[in-house]
């Protein structure tokens, strides 16, 4: 090699060449500059439409204003959140759902996306990793990165993870690990499919973590989005889980902040890794380690923001927002449903998972929709191989553009 030049970290190469989401985008512009008087309806990467909530603005600029007096001045943060904004997330979050948390056992961060590609620091850097497959791509992307697989194979798949198929053929439920692995990544309500997990199918995996030693990472970004009273909100609910999961939330699609960059995680006390020696400790301590060396938390603002949702004004509000999206949701199943395609999702989660006509590739059929109906989704094998013949339209659109994307398909979608 060149003198001088250092060597890279070249699990990187190991990456499929672009993001999935950056690779969508690339398309949809490329449509854009060949087509400057289409109009667009972009239902494709999950990105909020509605404005944030009154409660949340009031409280960015009450926040603000307290930044321009010395007086009230606010400066470096606790490395892991307010305490103001912990207390609250423990009692409204889990505390109304017979959950008990400490304060000290949730952990403020900048995003579910920095969580999900964040926690697999640690865990060692041969740890087996079990992946639902399809899947949002960071859980994937931050292991390789890590160092834990190799370069994809010709279906998609990187050899070092052991996949989960979640399909129409298993009611999008993965089966448990058929091999020794050490973390497992599950996301309910889950993002893509929209399929969500009873109790009783939860049970069964954290009574596997627990007799096999493993931990679930367990996202439940979009718990807001449970209509169903069957349907725990937390993993935390069952029995047991408090020893072998750590569960992430967000406060992008509940309450909008996908600029405002606002989530935790959640690492109980009881929950414990071993050291090649056999000793155990606590992930708790570790991830507050970590936390405190990279990070110095969300600005105070955003905290203060992301505390008025939990007044029962905010609480009002955010129901709001999440119940018109729902409203997308279901326009969307039932219009796509009249124009003869098999959909799944869509009753739990913001999210519609449509199967392709026979014979169309997933990417195949993300071309179609964009040049026959001028509609943007996200192609189900980006989130994995088991995505191949699927396809993804989020309800995070408008509500006009729901209707009006329903209305599309059914009029211009040949064959």
């Amino acid at each position: 090699g060149g003198a001088g030049v250092p060597r890279i970290n070249e699990a990187f190469l190991n990456l499929k060449a672009s993001y999935l989401f950056a690779e969508v985008k690339k398309r949809t512009q490329a449509y854009r500059a060949a087509h400057p008087d289409a109009r667009l309806i972009d239902l494709g990467i999950g990105d909020v439409t509605l404005p944030l909530p009154p409660v949340v603005v009031d409280a960015l600029q009450a926040a603000t204003r307290e930044q321009a007096r010395a007086e009230t001045l606010r400066g470096y943060g606790p490395y892991v959140g307010y305490e103001f904004l912990r207390a609250a997330i423990a009692e409204h979050d889990f505390g109304s759902r017979g959950v008990t948390l400490a304060p000290d056992e949730i952990f403020v961060s900048d995003g579910g996306k920095s969580d999900a590609a964040n926690i697999q620091e640690l865990f060692a850097p041969d740890a087996v990793v079990a992946l639902m497959d399809p899947a949002y791509p960071v859980y994937a992307d931050a292991n390789v990165i890590a160092g834990r697989s190799g370069p994809a194979d010709a279906s998609g798949r990187y050899p070092g993870f052991v996949y989960l198929p979640c399909t129409a053929e298993n009611d999008f439920q993965p089966a448990l690990p058929d091999r020794p692995v050490d973390l497992i990544y599950l996301c309910y309500p889950n993002n893509p499919t929209g399929a969500v997990m009873t109790r009783a199918m939860l049970r069964r995996w954290v009574d596997y973590a627990r007799e096999h030693e493993a931990v679930i990472v367990y996202d439940a970004a979009y718990e807001a989005y449970i209509r169903d009273p069957d349907v725990p909100r937390s993993i935390y609910e069952i029995e047991g889980a408090r020893a072998v999961a750590i569960e992430s939330r967000s406060f992008s699609k509940s309450a909008g902040f996908t600029g405002l960059r606002m989530a935790y995680t959640v690492v109980p006390r009881e929950a414990q890794g071993r050291t090649a020696a056999g000793a155990a400790t606590s992930l708790n301590q570790l991830w507050l380690r970590r936390t405190s060396t990279k990070s110095n938390g969300p600005p105070y603002i955003v905290q203060r923001a992301a505390a008025a949702v939990y007044t029962s004004e905010g609480q009002k509000q955010v129901r709001g927002l999440v119940d018109s999206y729902m409203d997308n949701a279901r326009t969307l199943r039932e219009g796509l449903e009249r124009a003869g395609l098999t959909v799944y999702g869509g009753r739990n989660a913001p999210y519609i998972w449509i199967r392709t006509p026979a014979g169309t590739s997933s990417w195949d059929f993300f071309d179609r929709l964009l040049a026959e109906a001028q509609i943007v989704g996200v192609p189900g094998s980006g989130f994995g191989p088991s995505g191949e013949g699927y396809f993804r339209v989020t309800a995070f659109g408008s509500h006009a553009d729901s209707v009006e994307a329903v209305q599309r398909i059914a009029t211009r979608l040949r064959g």
